[in-house]
């Protein structure tokens, strides 16, 4: 298990974050411990960077390899072509997981925080039934590319007149059912889809557009936050209404930030990756609505409701950066008043906790999966083309003499 590692305590010794583990659908702060801290020098530098290109390369070089040599399955047999590819995106999971663990322990650079989500999504036993929501311009990177549009990721051009019909086609497919490996016991597969409807980093020219277009709205401004547009994420709910229940909130928030800064500017992906510099902690708070209560028939109900939302993660955030933390939750605890700033310290909160964790791989040998891949493929397929040969040889003898 992917959380043997967890520890719960009282009092947080560092900043801390809020998860949801194992499906339980409760808010539950967690904080991830500290990296290291401080730079290697040039030629540990340089070595770092050389052995996490090439493990990189190489890895997802074989999760490719595994798809293209599993393709002809859509043909033999769709149930065992989709289970390929789920276990193909596992794969993935796995790669994202070990390089935290190894070259950056608990951080995934700020361009790329759906990575890091997708370790959340490996805890739950889901990474391989995740889908992502992606600028159509990544479906064109080498090797990364066709292996996002296997997993059957959802690319935009940020166009609405032409991304609505394709978004509505792509979703349509989160709806279908199959009976092969790695499908739910249900009626329907498990699904993660990840959105964030914000649609772009926070930046200063971000903040800027962002405070823009809360003017011409009618708005008011978010200190800590990009507003969020409503148009996609309402378009999802509606596609796929009655067939999910419930919507997961994720707030997060990355220790070592100054007032005023932008992650992106402070951990870069050489900071992180090649002189071993990540934040002290990662710091999540979930929450989850049910999608029956969301207002989906009326636009600018639910854009309301949706900024509504956006305005308590904002005062989630101004705590943290007034405490260095965001609140506990005790059992009896409503989340969203917990989102006041006002409020009473961990040590007066009776029965509040946080959980620590690290991120990290269930087995040590896990990761070797990648590799098994094409091989293990490849001798299916050669299996099954002997089989079919001599399959087509028994006929013919048949035909010849009887």
């Amino acid at each position: 298990m992917a959380q043997q590692g967890l520890r719960q305590r009282s009092l947080p010794a560092v900043a801390t974050e809020s998860i949801r583990m194992n499906g339980a659908g409760k808010n539950t702060p967690v904080a991830v411990p500290a990296g290291s801290q401080g730079s290697r020098g040039g030629p540990v530098e340089l070595l770092r960077m050389i052995l996490l290109l090439t493990y990189f390369v190489i890895s997802s070089c074989m999760i490719n390899a595994t798809q293209f040599l599993g393709a002809p399955l859509y043909i033999i047999n769709r149930n065992y072509y989709y289970a390929l590819m789920r276990w193909t995106k596992q794969c993935f999971g796995l790669l994202i997981t070990t390089l935290c663990q190894w070259w950056s322990p608990t951080m995934i650079r700020l361009y790329s925080d759906w990575l890091y989500l997708w370790w959340i999504a490996y805890t739950n036993h889901t990474h391989g039934h995740l889908f992502i929501i992606l600028k159509e311009s990544l479906k064109w990177i080498p090797v990364l590319g066709p292996g996002m549009m296997f997993f059957e990721f959802i690319f935009l051009a940020r166009n609405w007149a032409t991304d609505k019909p394709r978004l509505v086609r792509d979703l349509s497919k989160l709806k279908s059912r199959h009976s092969g490996p790695l499908s739910g016991s249900g009626s329907l597969d498990p699904m993660w889809l990840m959105v964030f409807p914000e649609g772009t980093n926070l930046s200063d020219n971000g903040r800027v557009a962002s405070a823009r277009w809360a003017e011409k709205q009618g708005f008011p401004d978010l200190k800590h936050q990009l507003h969020p547009r409503s148009t996609g994420l309402l378009c999802c709910l509606q596609e796929l209404k009655g067939t999910v229940d419930w919507v997961y909130d994720c707030t997060v928030a990355y220790e070592g930030i100054p007032p005023g800064e932008y992650g992106q500017d402070i951990f870069t992906l050489r900071t992180s990756f090649i002189e071993g510099m990540p934040p002290k902690s990662v710091n999540m708070y979930w929450r989850r609505f049910r999608v029956s209560s969301i207002p989906l028939d009326d636009a600018k109900d639910f854009e309301r409701w949706l900024h509504d939302r956006w305005v308590e993660k904002d005062r989630l955030l101004e705590r943290y950066m007034q405490t260095g933390c965001f609140p506990p939750i005790a059992e009896a605890d409503d989340p969203l008043e917990l989102a006041g700033v006002e409020q009473k310290s961990p040590v007066d909160r009776p029965g509040a906790r946080y959980i620590e964790t690290a991120v990290q791989q269930a087995s040590r040998w896990e990761f070797c999966q990648i590799f098994l891949g094409p091989m293990a493929v490849g001798m299916a397929l050669l299996a099954y083309c002997k089989l079919a040969g001599l399959r087509s040889l028994v006929q013919e003898a048949s035909d010849r003499f009887f």
